[in-house]
């Protein structure tokens, strides 16, 4: 239900737009595939921080357009993008929208106007760095570093530093954003079977295995209830012998 109110949010924020018809369907098409992605997490680690539930949905809300519009970006680079009609001619009209919706939501969401401000900057350095993956064709762990920080810890960091502004949390937000990203994208990868990681040397994966870990551990001894689900779906892949 938590995951499934932000999604409603993100559905009256779209609609709110009044897009012609064939425009509005693209889009929704895109948050069908992001979903549910960060949706939960989004909502436990509002609630956690003790946000009321309009500014939550909100934030979480705008967020997960952000996420989604990433999403979308990542999938038409991997030539993956199977659910809009014409995805070369559609797909960068809907990434527009998605972005340009989720900073029209963020502005309902009682953040000030310099957090925006680091948002929108700390968003072009994530889509940097999605630059220099798709453009790196031989990984070492410097590199793989680099990318992860870059759109994954930078990413995670910058949702928590707008989930949580004005709360008790806010302190912890980049250092647990950073470490919680780079924790599940070293994971995913190992999931996945990725090249990126696979195909390092093995020094170089068991520095960035090593890395990973301590990210983890890091998440796991600020003792935040919300990020429990994360931990028990990323430390059996980083640790399998467990």
């Amino acid at each position: 239900m938590s995951a499934g109110a932000v999604f409603q949010e993100a559905l009256r924020a779209l609609r709110r737009q009044e897009l012609p018809e064939e425009a509005e369907r693209e889009v929704l098409r895109a948050l069908e595939a992001g979903r549910p992605g960060p949706l939960a997490l989004l909502y436990a680690a509002g609630a956690e921080a003790g946000l009321g539930r309009e500014v939550l949905l909100r934030r979480a809300a705008g967020l997960f357009l952000c996420s989604c519009a990433a999403n979308l970006s990542d999938d038409l680079t991997d030539g993956e993008c199977t659910y809009l009609a014409e995805p070369q001619r559609v797909g960068p009209g809907v990434q527009f929208a998605l972005q340009s919706l989720c900073f029209a939501t963020l502005a309902r969401a009682e953040l000030p106007a310099s957090l925006l401000a680091e948002t929108a900057g700390r968003m072009v350095t994530a889509a940097g760095l999605q630059v220099l993956e798709v453009r790196t064709a031989t990984w070492t762990a410097p590199r793989f570093k680099q990318v992860a920080e870059g759109i994954a810890g930078a990413q995670w960091a910058l949702y928590l530093r707008v989930l949580w502004e004005g709360t008790a949390l806010a302190g912890r937000a980049v250092e647990v954003g950073r470490n919680l990203g780079v924790a599940a994208h070293v994971a995913e990868d190992l999931r996945s079977g990725d090249a990126r990681f696979h195909g390092m040397p093995e020094e170089d994966r068991g520095e960035v295995l090593s890395w990973a870990r301590e990210a983890a551990e890091a998440v796991r001894q600020r003792g935040l209830p919300c990020l429990e689900a994360v931990l028990r779906t990323v430390e059996p892949v980083l640790y399998p012998s467990r």
